[in-house]
């Protein structure tokens, strides 16, 4: 058995050769590296001065907040809803919920707001919280889903809840799919939070598989149809880490009063989002076929990156007990959690040593992560020689810190 303190030394002298290396890696985000952003570049000129639609309108002029017919075609594929229920926005869905929300704030009222947030989650949607100051409660994470019993729980006893924020497929950053049963309990909830509670849908990785058959995901717009709470879902998605991460487009479907509701929202600062760029990515992606022929080339580039980081943390970590991680099938993150306490010295060693991660806490609202345990690693930016090197500064960081708690 190898001696922890011989072992701690021998650690801290790779550490401080990383230090002197003076590495600039970075994994903080879950941006498309290059070649992912190069299998797109056919949008450019692929409307080769030809700008009419199917029933004649120039998509060039003003008008049409809702999209163009064939982009919400193909929005209604791409999120599994109808196409009448299907708004077609900009480059962003993140802006999308966050004028939703603004939308409901003005039916909400001034009394104070809360929303049930599954830990971890995505950042993005606790920042539109704080920005609205909307009160978050954690909902632990299972496999399968949130804790749909202790969500029934909370809203039926606060009916200041009129929200919770979901991401249903290949989760940010715990790769989990919601369940058929977990999604059906989904379209319940508003039967027990009452009128005008929401479910946030943000179904940003949709089609983003990496491996050859993913995860199916169950709708849950045909699911709150049969519950009678199509009202309640407001479902997300976008291009953005399909073709161009910074000029694609983005979807929001919902019932279709609701719909209509929001579109009158919105004509109040808008004449129509770019009508141009939604006919380029018919034109591209054409329809469902069409984005898992492209996906399975994206499939091809970042799969090797996710195989190399679980490689890397099997043959360093694996057994020692001072962290456990999941195996995404999809997605673009690698959620890891450590020894309890660990994971701000581990990201902060692993900044000296030139490696930047996601910040610790960013996981949880309002940056505080309870057990400071958790770093989502987000592998698709860099290039394979840059991850490697990654890696080995960061499972280096790990190992040690966990010996430096343990010998202390």
């Amino acid at each position: 058995m190898t001696d922890p303190h011989a072992r701690q030394a021998e650690l801290q002298a790779l550490f401080d050769s990383y230090v002197d290396a003076g590495l600039k890696l970075d994994l903080t985000r879950g941006k498309p590296a290059a070649e992912q952003l190069d299998l797109s570049n056919d949008l450019d000129g692929i409307l080769e001065g030809f700008y009419l639609l199917q029933d004649g309108s120039d998509v060039r002029n003003y008008g049409g907040i809702v999209g163009i017919p064939e982009a919400r075609q193909l929005g209604a594929e791409f999120m599994d809803a109808r196409p009448e229920q299907v708004m077609v926005g900009g480059n962003s869905s993140l802006n999308l919920m966050y004028q939703y929300v603004e939308h409901m704030m003005s039916i909400w009222g001034t009394n104070p707001i809360k929303f049930l947030c599954p830990v971890p989650g995505y950042d993005r949607h606790f920042t539109i919280c704080e920005h609205f100051n909307i009160e978050m409660i954690n909902v632990p994470m299972f496999d399968d889903g949130p804790d749909m019993a202790m969500v029934k729980e909370l809203v039926s006893q606060d009916a200041a809840i009129k929200g919770i924020w979901c991401v249903p497929k290949y989760s940010n950053p715990t790769g989990n799919t919601y369940s058929k049963e977990t999604v059906e309990q989904m379209a319940e909830i508003a039967k027990v939070a009452g009128e005008n509670f929401k479910v946030f849908w943000d179904n940003a990785y949709a089609v983003h598989d990496l491996v050859e058959k993913g995860d199916v995901l169950a709708s849950i717009l045909a699911a709150a149809e049969t519950a009678g709470t199509a009202d309640s879902i407001v479902m997300l998605g976008s291009t953005s880490k399909v073709t161009f991460a910074g000029a694609g487009i983005s979807f929001l479907a919902t019932s279709i009063s609701r719909l209509k509701a929001f579109e009158e929202f919105l004509s109040d600062q808008m004449i129509g989002f770019d009508k141009v760029n939604q006919l380029r990515h018919v034109r591209f992606l054409k329809d469902s076929e069409g984005i898992k022929a492209h996906m399975a080339r994206h499939r091809e580039i970042v799969k090797p990156k996710f195989d190399l980081v679980l490689t890397k943390l099997e043959k360093h970590l694996a057994g020692k007990n001072m962290a456990t991680w999941n195996s995404p099938r999809g997605g673009y993150f690698i959620s890891l959690d450590t020894r309890p306490g660990l994971a701000t010295t581990i990201i902060s060693m692993a900044a000296e040593a030139g490696v930047k991660l996601t910040p610790a806490g960013a996981t949880f609202p309002y940056g505080r992560d309870p057990d400071d345990m958790n770093i989502r690693l987000a592998p698709t930016f860099p290039g394979l020689g840059e991850l490697e090197s990654a890696m080995d500064v960061f499972v280096t960081c790990v190992e040690l810190a966990s010996l430096n708690a343990e010998l202390v």
